[in-house]
Protein backbone atom coordinates (compact mmCIF):
# COMPACT_ATOMS: atom_id res chain seq x y z
CA UNK A 1 0.00 0.00 0.00
CA UNK A 2 1.41 3.21 -1.07
CA UNK A 3 1.88 5.86 1.78
CA UNK A 4 0.39 9.43 0.61
CA UNK A 5 1.93 12.40 1.71
CA UNK A 6 -0.39 13.41 4.52
CA UNK A 7 0.08 9.64 5.63
CA UNK A 8 3.72 10.28 6.44
CA UNK A 9 3.20 13.48 7.85
CA UNK A 10 1.39 11.95 10.50
CA UNK A 11 4.09 8.94 10.86
CA UNK A 12 6.86 11.83 11.19
CA UNK A 13 4.51 14.03 13.77
CA UNK A 14 4.36 10.76 16.22
CA UNK A 15 8.31 10.29 16.05
CA UNK A 16 8.30 13.80 16.55
CA UNK A 17 6.52 13.61 19.33
CA UNK A 18 8.38 10.79 20.69
CA UNK A 19 11.30 12.60 20.52
CA UNK A 20 9.87 15.53 22.67
CA UNK A 21 8.41 13.36 25.19
CA UNK A 22 10.70 11.00 25.55
CA UNK A 23 14.20 13.60 25.78
CA UNK A 24 17.17 11.72 26.11
CA UNK A 25 17.98 8.08 27.92
CA UNK A 26 18.85 7.57 31.33
CA UNK A 27 22.67 7.89 31.04
CA UNK A 28 22.42 10.94 28.60
CA UNK A 29 23.15 9.26 25.33
CA UNK A 30 21.05 11.35 22.96
CA UNK A 31 18.21 9.14 21.57
CA UNK A 32 19.65 9.23 18.03
CA UNK A 33 22.53 7.34 19.25
CA UNK A 34 20.23 4.65 21.24
CA UNK A 35 18.71 1.30 20.44
CA UNK A 36 14.26 2.35 20.04
CA UNK A 37 11.97 -0.02 19.13
CA UNK A 38 9.27 1.18 16.15
CA UNK A 39 5.90 0.56 15.58
CA UNK A 40 5.21 -0.91 12.36
CA UNK A 41 1.83 -1.82 12.80
CA UNK A 42 -1.05 -1.63 15.83
CA UNK A 43 -4.04 -3.96 14.40
CA UNK A 44 -5.59 -7.35 15.51
CA UNK A 45 -3.75 -10.39 13.03
CA UNK A 46 -6.10 -9.28 10.02
CA UNK A 47 -5.29 -5.71 10.03
CA UNK A 48 -8.05 -2.74 9.86
CA UNK A 49 -10.14 -2.42 7.82
CA UNK A 50 -10.72 -6.47 8.16
CA UNK A 51 -11.18 -8.88 5.17
CA UNK A 52 -14.94 -8.95 4.62
CA UNK A 53 -15.42 -6.52 6.79
CA UNK A 54 -18.14 -3.52 5.08
CA UNK A 55 -19.30 -2.13 7.81
CA UNK A 56 -19.66 1.51 8.46
CA UNK A 57 -16.28 1.51 10.81
CA UNK A 58 -14.66 -0.92 8.27
CA UNK A 59 -15.47 1.69 5.42
CA UNK A 60 -13.31 4.02 6.82
CA UNK A 61 -10.63 2.11 5.69
CA UNK A 62 -11.89 1.08 2.37
CA UNK A 63 -12.89 4.94 1.81
CA UNK A 64 -9.51 6.31 2.49
CA UNK A 65 -6.00 4.73 2.25
CA UNK A 66 -4.91 6.98 5.35
CA UNK A 67 -6.46 5.46 7.79
CA UNK A 68 -5.40 1.85 7.20
CA UNK A 69 -3.81 0.02 9.60
CA UNK A 70 -1.44 -2.73 9.70
CA UNK A 71 -0.99 -5.83 11.54
CA UNK A 72 0.71 -5.47 15.02
CA UNK A 73 4.76 -5.27 14.76
CA UNK A 74 7.42 -3.84 16.27
CA UNK A 75 10.88 -3.02 14.83
CA UNK A 76 14.52 -3.24 17.02
CA UNK A 77 16.45 -0.40 15.56
CA UNK A 78 20.08 -0.48 16.60
CA UNK A 79 21.47 2.48 15.49
CA UNK A 80 25.00 2.30 16.56
CA UNK A 81 25.76 -1.08 15.39
CA UNK A 82 23.78 -0.90 12.05
CA UNK A 83 21.17 -3.76 12.81
CA UNK A 84 17.74 -3.76 12.74
CA UNK A 85 15.37 -7.03 13.90
CA UNK A 86 11.64 -7.58 14.01
CA UNK A 87 8.99 -8.41 16.63
CA UNK A 88 5.93 -10.75 14.36
CA UNK A 89 6.01 -11.95 10.87
CA UNK A 90 2.80 -10.24 9.86
CA UNK A 91 0.47 -10.63 6.73
CA UNK A 92 1.32 -6.72 5.88
CA UNK A 93 5.25 -8.16 5.85
CA UNK A 94 6.09 -6.42 2.45
CA UNK A 95 4.43 -2.99 3.63
CA UNK A 96 6.20 -3.51 7.06
CA UNK A 97 9.79 -4.25 5.72
CA UNK A 98 9.38 -1.36 3.50
CA UNK A 99 8.75 1.02 6.66
CA UNK A 100 11.89 -0.81 8.29
CA UNK A 101 14.05 -0.05 5.51
CA UNK A 102 12.53 3.80 5.42
CA UNK A 103 13.44 3.81 8.65
CA UNK A 104 17.14 2.18 8.78
CA UNK A 105 18.05 1.66 5.05
CA UNK A 106 20.83 -1.06 4.13
CA UNK A 107 21.85 1.78 1.84
CA UNK A 108 23.09 3.29 5.32
CA UNK A 109 24.41 -0.25 6.57
CA UNK A 110 21.44 -1.17 8.15
CA UNK A 111 21.01 -5.35 8.36
CA UNK A 112 18.19 -7.25 9.03
CA UNK A 113 19.86 -9.69 11.64
CA UNK A 114 16.36 -11.80 12.77
CA UNK A 115 12.71 -11.66 13.40
CA UNK A 116 11.20 -12.66 16.38
CA UNK A 117 7.82 -14.56 16.97
CA UNK A 118 5.05 -14.50 19.07
CA UNK A 119 3.13 -17.53 18.34
CA UNK A 120 1.08 -19.92 15.39
CA UNK A 121 -1.60 -17.13 14.86
CA UNK A 122 -1.77 -15.72 11.47
CA UNK A 123 -1.03 -12.16 12.19
CA UNK A 124 2.41 -13.35 13.59
CA UNK A 125 4.10 -15.88 11.82
CA UNK A 126 2.14 -15.95 8.02
CA UNK A 127 4.46 -13.39 6.73
CA UNK A 128 7.74 -15.48 7.07
CA UNK A 129 6.20 -16.95 3.32
CA UNK A 130 7.47 -13.65 2.12
CA UNK A 131 11.30 -15.08 2.46
CA UNK A 132 10.31 -17.39 0.41
CA UNK A 133 12.03 -18.43 -3.35
CA UNK A 134 8.78 -17.15 -4.76
CA UNK A 135 9.60 -13.61 -3.01
CA UNK A 136 12.86 -12.56 -1.48
CA UNK A 137 14.88 -16.03 -1.74
CA UNK A 138 16.41 -14.81 1.15
CA UNK A 139 19.59 -16.52 2.64
CA UNK A 140 19.49 -17.56 6.75
CA UNK A 141 17.71 -14.99 8.04
CA UNK A 142 17.54 -15.64 11.91
CA UNK A 143 14.05 -16.40 13.00
CA UNK A 144 13.80 -17.22 17.10
CA UNK A 145 11.10 -19.36 17.99
CA UNK A 146 10.20 -21.33 21.03
CA UNK A 147 10.35 -25.33 20.58
CA UNK A 148 6.71 -25.79 19.88
CA UNK A 149 6.79 -23.15 17.59
CA UNK A 150 9.85 -24.12 15.62
CA UNK A 151 8.74 -27.93 15.76
CA UNK A 152 5.35 -25.87 14.07
CA UNK A 153 7.69 -24.15 11.09
CA UNK A 154 10.10 -27.16 10.59
CA UNK A 155 7.27 -30.09 9.89
CA UNK A 156 4.45 -28.23 7.84
CA UNK A 157 4.66 -26.97 4.68
CA UNK A 158 4.46 -24.87 3.02
CA UNK A 159 6.94 -22.90 6.10
CA UNK A 160 9.21 -25.81 6.02
CA UNK A 161 10.50 -25.11 2.29
CA UNK A 162 11.72 -21.89 4.12
CA UNK A 163 14.48 -24.03 6.31
CA UNK A 164 15.18 -26.40 3.79
CA UNK A 165 16.13 -24.21 1.33
CA UNK A 166 17.83 -22.08 4.22
CA UNK A 167 15.79 -18.74 3.68
CA UNK A 168 15.68 -18.76 7.22
CA UNK A 169 17.35 -20.50 10.29
CA UNK A 170 15.70 -21.73 13.57
CA UNK A 171 16.69 -20.10 16.50
CA UNK A 172 15.65 -21.86 19.88
CA UNK A 173 14.31 -19.24 22.44
CA UNK A 174 13.47 -20.79 25.93
CA UNK A 175 10.98 -19.01 28.86
CA UNK A 176 12.80 -16.73 30.48
CA UNK A 177 16.47 -17.43 29.26
CA UNK A 178 17.70 -13.99 27.85
CA UNK A 179 18.81 -13.52 23.85
CA UNK A 180 22.08 -11.02 24.69
CA UNK A 181 22.80 -8.65 21.74
CA UNK A 182 25.31 -5.63 21.64
CA UNK A 183 23.14 -2.66 23.09
CA UNK A 184 20.22 -4.42 24.40
CA UNK A 185 18.62 -8.29 25.26
CA UNK A 186 15.52 -10.11 24.64
CA UNK A 187 14.28 -12.38 26.98
CA UNK A 188 10.50 -14.31 26.49
CA UNK A 189 8.13 -15.50 28.71
CA UNK A 190 5.69 -18.22 28.25
CA UNK A 191 1.83 -16.71 28.52
CA UNK A 192 -1.58 -18.74 28.12
CA UNK A 193 -3.31 -17.97 25.38
CA UNK A 194 -4.98 -20.24 22.67
CA UNK A 195 -1.86 -22.63 22.15
CA UNK A 196 -3.34 -25.08 18.67
CA UNK A 197 -0.05 -24.87 16.98
CA UNK A 198 2.18 -23.30 19.48
CA UNK A 199 3.35 -22.04 23.11
CA UNK A 200 2.75 -17.84 23.16
CA UNK A 201 5.28 -15.35 24.48
CA UNK A 202 5.78 -12.45 25.58
CA UNK A 203 9.32 -10.12 25.52
CA UNK A 204 11.10 -8.31 27.68
CA UNK A 205 13.29 -6.32 25.50
CA UNK A 206 15.78 -4.67 27.75
CA UNK A 207 18.10 -1.99 26.67
CA UNK A 208 21.18 -0.17 28.53
CA UNK A 209 18.67 2.51 29.80
CA UNK A 210 15.26 1.89 29.31
CA UNK A 211 13.27 -1.50 29.37
CA UNK A 212 9.94 -2.91 27.54
CA UNK A 213 6.79 -5.06 27.81
CA UNK A 214 5.63 -6.81 24.58
CA UNK A 215 2.45 -8.53 25.20
CA UNK A 216 0.44 -8.26 22.15
CA UNK A 217 -1.99 -11.23 22.63
CA UNK A 218 -2.90 -13.00 26.24
CA UNK A 219 -6.02 -14.58 27.85
CA UNK A 220 -7.31 -12.88 30.85
CA UNK A 221 -5.13 -11.35 32.59
CA UNK A 222 -6.11 -13.97 36.15
CA UNK A 223 -4.92 -16.46 34.07
CA UNK A 224 -1.39 -15.52 34.18
CA UNK A 225 0.93 -16.37 37.15
CA UNK A 226 2.22 -12.77 37.14
CA UNK A 227 0.52 -10.14 38.03
CA UNK A 228 0.34 -7.17 35.24
CA UNK A 229 0.27 -4.45 37.81
CA UNK A 230 3.89 -5.39 38.87
CA UNK A 231 5.10 -6.25 35.96
CA UNK A 232 4.40 -2.97 34.66
CA UNK A 233 6.15 -1.47 37.28
CA UNK A 234 9.28 -3.10 36.40
CA UNK A 235 9.55 -1.54 32.90
CA UNK A 236 9.21 2.23 31.02
CA UNK A 237 7.08 1.10 28.25
CA UNK A 238 4.41 -1.80 28.50
CA UNK A 239 2.59 -2.46 25.07
CA UNK A 240 -0.01 -5.11 25.89
CA UNK A 241 -2.86 -6.73 24.09
CA UNK A 242 -6.22 -4.31 23.40
CA UNK A 243 -8.11 -6.48 21.24
CA UNK A 244 -11.38 -5.61 22.29
CA UNK A 245 -12.30 -2.38 24.17
CA UNK A 246 -15.23 -3.94 25.73
CA UNK A 247 -18.39 -6.40 26.17
CA UNK A 248 -20.73 -6.60 23.35
CA UNK A 249 -18.22 -5.78 20.80
CA UNK A 250 -18.61 -8.83 18.46
CA UNK A 251 -22.30 -9.21 18.27
CA UNK A 252 -23.66 -12.75 17.91
CA UNK A 253 -20.04 -14.17 19.01
CA UNK A 254 -19.47 -15.42 22.25
CA UNK A 255 -16.63 -13.90 23.34
CA UNK A 256 -15.95 -15.98 26.45
CA UNK A 257 -14.25 -18.09 23.86
CA UNK A 258 -11.78 -15.26 23.08
CA UNK A 259 -10.75 -14.59 26.23
CA UNK A 260 -8.51 -11.35 25.44
CA UNK A 261 -8.34 -8.77 28.78
CA UNK A 262 -11.15 -6.33 27.23
CA UNK A 263 -9.44 -3.07 27.88
CA UNK A 264 -11.44 -1.74 29.93
CA UNK A 265 -10.75 -4.66 32.37
CA UNK A 266 -7.37 -4.07 32.06
CA UNK A 267 -7.55 -0.17 32.75
CA UNK A 268 -10.15 -1.13 36.30
CA UNK A 269 -7.37 -3.48 36.99
CA UNK A 270 -4.67 -0.56 37.06
CA UNK A 271 -7.06 1.59 38.10
CA UNK A 272 -4.94 1.81 41.94
CA UNK A 273 -1.52 2.61 39.73
CA UNK A 274 -0.45 5.99 40.13
CA UNK A 275 -0.73 8.07 37.03
CA UNK A 276 3.00 7.55 36.55
CA UNK A 277 3.14 4.05 36.32
CA UNK A 278 -0.46 3.92 34.01
CA UNK A 279 1.21 6.33 31.92
CA UNK A 280 3.71 3.26 30.92
CA UNK A 281 0.82 1.23 29.39
CA UNK A 282 0.51 1.60 25.62
CA UNK A 283 -2.49 -0.50 24.42
CA UNK A 284 -1.68 -2.20 20.88
CA UNK A 285 -3.11 -5.33 19.02
CA UNK A 286 -6.51 -3.56 18.25
CA UNK A 287 -9.47 -5.78 16.39
CA UNK A 288 -11.25 -3.96 13.53
CA UNK A 289 -14.23 -3.46 15.60
CA UNK A 290 -11.71 -1.76 18.60
CA UNK A 291 -12.94 1.86 18.76
CA UNK A 292 -9.02 2.86 19.90
CA UNK A 293 -8.23 2.24 16.42
CA UNK A 294 -10.19 6.13 15.96
CA UNK A 295 -7.80 8.68 17.50
CA UNK A 296 -11.08 10.88 17.47
CA UNK A 297 -13.40 8.31 19.21
CA UNK A 298 -14.99 9.05 22.64
CA UNK A 299 -13.07 5.79 23.76
CA UNK A 300 -9.75 7.41 22.73
CA UNK A 301 -10.34 10.41 24.52
CA UNK A 302 -11.63 8.28 27.73
CA UNK A 303 -8.67 5.94 27.75
CA UNK A 304 -6.06 8.78 27.44
CA UNK A 305 -7.95 11.05 30.31
CA UNK A 306 -7.22 7.97 32.57
CA UNK A 307 -3.60 8.23 32.20
CA UNK A 308 -3.30 5.52 29.46
CA UNK A 309 -1.87 5.32 26.46
CA UNK A 310 -2.13 4.40 22.48
CA UNK A 311 0.37 2.72 20.64
CA UNK A 312 0.53 3.91 16.85
CA UNK A 313 2.51 3.84 13.63
CA UNK A 314 5.07 5.45 13.09
CA UNK A 315 5.96 5.48 17.22
CA UNK A 316 9.35 5.34 18.95
CA UNK A 317 10.56 4.20 22.12
CA UNK A 318 14.26 4.45 22.78
CA UNK A 319 15.65 2.27 25.29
Amino acid sequence: MPMSSSNVAVRLLYVLLGMILLGITHDGVSEADAPYLYVLGTAQDAGFPQAGCYQSHCMRGWNDADKRIFATSLAMIDTSKRKKYLFEATPNFPEQLYMLEQQAPASDGFSLEGIFITHAHMGHYSGLMYLGREVMGSEQVPVYLMPKMAHFIRNNGPWSQLVDLNNIVLMPLADKTSIIFDSFSITPFLVPHRDEFSETVGFLIQGNNKTALFIPDINKWSRWNKDIAEEIKKVDYALIDATFYGQGELPGRDMSKIPHPLVTETMTLLTRLPKVERNKVWFIHMNHTNPLLDTSSDETNFVESQGFNIARTGMRFPL
